[in-house]
């Protein structure tokens, strides 16, 4: 399983490498967000950096879409995954490659938003431990639940509208601990943080496990 996910995870993260899609799209859409969100509330950083922490997340949020669709219009297209499915691979190997793959691209575009808050917005990190921790966790369980959900969408060819619908109100409790966390680490009382990262480990081990266990099912349907 742990090699099958390695070569997953490799082959995933080098089609983005050579492609530069990453770079030439999904970063500067990450960017784009942010200064949408400063035009929307206003220059003043009065306003933007109270409203920082949930800018962040959105911005993180809705780039978690363009990449997991990214992730699977590669494998649908000339016939990949039917050629992973025929390949023998362990199907959990197969997930957390895909996952793994998913969130390294995650963690880069949060420090790109996390860079962009702090001097666009005035943000301050206050507890950096926490707000690094915060944002590993949210990342792993973003792009377990976006590969869960993007194999089930993959099949269909209303995919691309239909995958904001199943995600979205699943990662809400990502979003809500990932601005409470991050509320708690600039705030005085770092420690009122705390259960909120409990709740990102937890939502992040609910869907490693379950694309674990049935990322096998969700292939043959797909």
């Amino acid at each position: 399983m742990w090699r099958d996910a390695l070569l997953v995870a490799g082959k995933d993260i080098r089609i983005e490498w050579r492609s530069r899609v990453g770079t030439n799209q999904i970063l500067p859409f990450a960017v784009l967000v942010l200064m949408l969100f400063a035009f929307a509330l206003g220059p003043g950083r009065e306003v933007l950096a109270p409203a920082s922490s949930g800018l962040f997340w959105l911005a993180v949020l809705l780039t978690t879409l363009l990449a997991v669709q990214r992730s699977f219009s590669v494998e649908s297209a000339d016939g990949a995954g039917d050629g992973l499915k025929l390949s023998g691979m362990d199907p959990a190997g197969v997930f957390l490659g895909k996952a793994a793959a998913i969130t390294v691209q995650l963690l880069v575009v949060e420090v790109v938003v996390g860079a962009g808050v702090v001097f666009l917005y005035g943000a301050r990190l206050g507890d950096l431990a926490m707000v690094v921790i915060g944002a590993l966790a949210g990342a792993i369980g973003l792009a377990a639940a976006g590969t869960v959900y993007g194999a089930l969408s993959v099949g269909l060819r209303v995919r691309e509208t239909l995958l904001p619908l199943l995600l979205l109100p699943v990662v809400v409790p990502v979003l809500l601990a990932g601005t409470k966390s991050w509320d708690a680490a600039i705030s005085a009382h770092p420690s009122s943080g705390l259960p909120w990262m409990h709740l990102l480990a937890v939502f992040a081990v609910v869907y490693v496990t379950l694309g674990v266990l049935a990322y096998g099912a969700l292939m043959e349907a797909a």
